[in-house]
């Protein structure tokens, strides 16, 4: 019996000696010499049969005081008759020169029998700097830092702002110019919309109040059909194209139409500029601000709605309705 147990652990022991054989774990550098500031890889290589599972190193900041690692790992794997090949690579350099000595990586392996890691040798590199002076430097003249570059002065930048001015000038007219022709192509009737301008708005408002955006967290995307809906209304309303204008151009134009810089005005005037700093400056307003901006933008359009012209026929049909 004893000899049994004897024969057992003896091939235990060569079966598993076999298998930590099995598994390899190197690590290199790209090259063993390099200058100051150069980039190169550091390189740690597992190779184990392919049913194992082993834990491996993940390295961050430096791989010694003097090395740090740049970005990585970039991790890849082979896996070829029964085996994996892992690497990863780190992008490393040094600002330090001198000899370096990176102690041993491991890979570990976790079994019923504890923990066992696998190492791998040390790895080397030397750092130099660069010899910027010859070798006899009393037979030789040499610059002791790069020539030296005279900065721009502002007379040499002047020309090229005034040419890419004089670009934008003639791209904003060239843009006005366009879509004031296509305004005034003749021969192109308007399709008038068979609801009135308010009747519009109001429907489009009662769409944007079921919808919460701004409950769900959608601020700007609230804000956007707000200010859309208003600037159609003004559009439908007061004929100011206010979807191609800033906020002081559509506040200007409707000034323009004999509107009144009154309460109605004011509240116009809230609703634009508090969407521009939630769309532009990324204000975060309050609930409170939201549910006023909608109500402000209602009133709006309830105070300037046009009145209806109701012909006879229809004005019966609208106390039938109403009755």
């Amino acid at each position: 019996m004893r000899r049994l147990i004897t024969y057992f652990f003896i091939l235990f022991t060569v079966v598993y000696t076999v298998n930590s054989q099995d598994i390899k774990v190197a690590s290199s550098f790209d090259s063993t010499r390099i200058y100051i500031g150069d980039q190169i890889n550091f390189t740690i290589t597992v190779e184990q049969p392919s049913g194992l599972s082993l834990n491996l190193p993940f390295l961050k900041d430096s791989l010694c005081s003097k090395i740090d690692i740049l970005s990585g790992p970039v991790i890849d794997s082979i896996v070829s008759n029964g085996r994996i090949k892992i690497s990863q690579k780190y992008l490393i350099t040094s600002f330090d020169s001198g000899f370096y000595q990176v102690p041993p990586v491991y890979a570990e392996m976790k079994n019923v029998d504890g923990l066992k890691r696998f190492y791998s040798d040390y790895s080397r590199l030397h750092v130099m700097r660069v010899n910027l002076a010859p070798a006899d430097t009393s037979s030789k003249i040499f610059d002791i830092i790069e020539p030296y570059r005279a900065p721009v002065t502002i007379g040499e930048i002047i020309p090229w702002v005034l040419v890419v001015a004089l670009i934008a000038v003639l791209t904003w007219a060239a843009i006005r110019f366009i879509r004031k022709l296509k305004k005034d192509k003749p021969g192109v009737e308007k399709v008038e919309n068979p609801d009135p301008a308010h009747v519009i708005a109001f429907r489009e408002l009662e769409k944007l109040r079921d919808e919460q955006l701004w409950q769900k967290g959608e601020i700007k995307s609230y804000y956007t059909r707000l200010t859309e809906i208003l600037r159609q209304y003004l559009e439908n309303r007061y004929n100011v194209f206010s979807l191609e204008l800033t906020t002081a151009e559509t506040l200007d134009a409707l000034l323009k139409t004999g509107f009144k810089k009154d309460g109605t005005y004011s509240q116009l005037k809230t609703v634009l500029t508090g969407a521009d700093l939630v769309k532009f400056a990324k204000y975060k307003p309050e609930p409170e601000e939201n549910v006023q901006h909608f109500e402000n933008s209602w009133d709006f359009v309830k105070e300037t709605r046009k009145d209806e012209v109701i012909s006879p026929e229809n004005k019966d049909k609208k106390v039938e309705e109403n009755l």
